[in-house]
């Protein structure tokens, strides 16, 4: 499991609109994580990135700037909090993706 989970509250979700589901798979609840808390950065912590942009466009991954910016696909998390677009999906062609760089720096940041 990645390290980003290990703070993370897991909990039993037994929610009615799950029914079908857990019945079909024979499960009383599924463990589920639950959403974490983001803080924002602060004005110096902002100030001391560099922020690469970009124009979303037709095949564009988080893992693929995660990739070129970052030399490590699965640093595409980061692209996405920044963002505050947790997945490809929410991203639509034409938007601007904003990329903070260093890496080190922003995670760091973001394990405070």
């Amino acid at each position: 499991m990645a390290q980003r989970y290990r703070t993370r509250i897991i909990f039993n979700n037994n929610n009615e609109i799950y029914d079908d589901m857990l019945e079909d798979r024979a499960l009383k609840f599924f463990h589920q994580y639950a959403s974490p808390d983001f803080r924002k950065l602060t004005p110096a912590e902002e100030n001391s990135l560099t922020i690469i942009s970009e124009v979303w466009q037709m095949g564009d991954r988080l893992y693929k700037y995660a990739e070129e910016y970052y030399g490590d696909p699965t640093y595409w998390w980061v692209i996405g909090r920044y963002n505050n677009k947790p997945t490809d999906s929410h991203f639509n062609i034409g938007d601007i993706i904003y990329i903070p760089v260093p890496r080190q720096l922003i995670i760091k940041y973001y394990k405070k």
